[in-house]
């Protein structure tokens, strides 16, 4: 191989690639970036046997090639390379030199016949959304993601398509997140996309109205983003039946300025710490919402003004829980509704049905 390009495109290749590469394995060519020149380009892949993400950049081929260098290490040295332009060449015994200006490198590579093929989706179904929606469905469910894999169907993000509209629910067991927009298609599916995924995907998204794709197979799901392709395996599971989940008894009705609401959670939850847990009281009545939490470190209270309809409530949440789905409701204002003490907190936007979120309740000691 015998290639030269642009540094700052190769660079932002290699950025992205790389997050797919495993961090340790005991197959030292998936801890590597494959890089193949033919024709007029450079193909790059990331591969950690779950998630691979794939790209393609300009290059002046002078002899084609490929190999697998060390994602860790090519990324630190194409970075920090002086000129605008990179020359890399591979010998017989796969030593790779990597030239820019004065500066020169020579690393070991690994032989492309090692590195596992990339699965594909030729016979899925397809449909196109736009990045700057995609990102943010997925930013507002994303942190509602289960974190630990007693059951990894909850580790990802379930995708519903029916009607024109698509869903992604996100469940912990101890919040949802349900976010809902109108798409252009016809078809009817359901399959759940892992959450570093999806992390990966948010990344490489633009705030644009610019379309992307997405294919999904039986067993895969290629999305493509502005050149590159992100490859994930599916999910297998049951998903939570969320629906039952979603409280239909609404006995108080409150609307509140989002920010101010936060602010007052931030400013309670100061004397809870990592070590420290204790539950955020929040009292629901006569048009205002009352914060307090008592830890031994110390105690707070606060207050903030609520549009309340219906019965006074108190009830208890997990401070961490509350303040990251008001932080992701993405409005101005907000609508809670609250079906008694022990029923979990429904958060909506004040119009519409765009999203929903619920967060349990943590049962308070009298």
């Amino acid at each position: 191989m015998n290639i030269y390009c642009n540094k700052q495109a190769l660079i932002d290749a290699v950025g992205n690639v790389g997050h797919a590469a495993s961090g340790k394995s005991t197959l030292p060519a998936l801890e590597g970036i494959l890089l193949r020149a033919s024709g007029s380009s450079l193909y790059l892949a990331g591969y950690d046997l779950d998630m691979g993400i794939t790209t393609t950049i300009e290059a002046d081929v002078r002899q084609v090639g490929e190999i697998v260098l060390n994602a860790r290490l090519f990324g630190d040295i194409v970075r920090r390379l002086p000129d605008e332009t990179v020359f890399m060449s591979v010998d017989e015994k796969l030593g790779t030199t990597i030239r820019s200006g004065k500066s020169e490198f020579t690393i070991m590579g690994i032989s492309a016949s090692e590195y596992p093929e990339i699965p594909s989706v030729s016979d899925g179904v397809g449909f196109t959304v736009p990045q700057n929606t995609m990102k943010s469905m997925i930013r507002q469910t994303l942190f509602a993601v289960a974190q630990t894999d007693n059951r990894p169907v909850h580790t990802g993000i379930q995708f519903e398509m029916e009607d024109n509209m698509l869903r992604l629910v996100s469940v912990d067991g101890s919040r949802l997140a349900m976010r809902c927009e109108k798409i252009q298609s016809e078809e009817s599916l359901k399959f759940v996309v892992p959450g570093k995924t999806l992390g990966e995907v948010q990344k490489l998204l633009s705030d644009e109205d610019t379309p992307m794709s997405l294919a999904v197979g039986k067993r895969h799901i290629v999305l493509e983003i502005d050149g590159y392709a992100v490859i994930s395996r599916l999910l297998d599971g049951e998903f939570l039946p969320y629906r039952k989940a979603i409280p239909q008894l609404v006995s108080t009705t409150v609307k509140v300025n989002t920010r101010e609401f936060i602010g007052a959670v931030e400013r309670a939850s100061l004397v809870i710490s990592d070590k420290i847990k204790s539950p955020l009281v929040c009292e629901f009545r006569d048009g205002q919402i009352i914060l307090s939490c008592t830890t031994p470190l110390g105690s707070a209270c606060d207050s903030i003004e609520a549009v309340i309809e219906g019965n006074a409530e108190e009830m208890g949440f997990n401070s961490r829980f509350l303040l990251e789905a008001l932080k992701n409701t993405e409005t101005d204002e907000v609508k809670i509704e609250l079906g008694g003490p022990l029923s979990p907190m429904k958060i909506l936007p004040t119009t519409g049905d765009s999203f929903l979120f619920l967060v349990l309740p943590v049962r308070l000691k009298k």
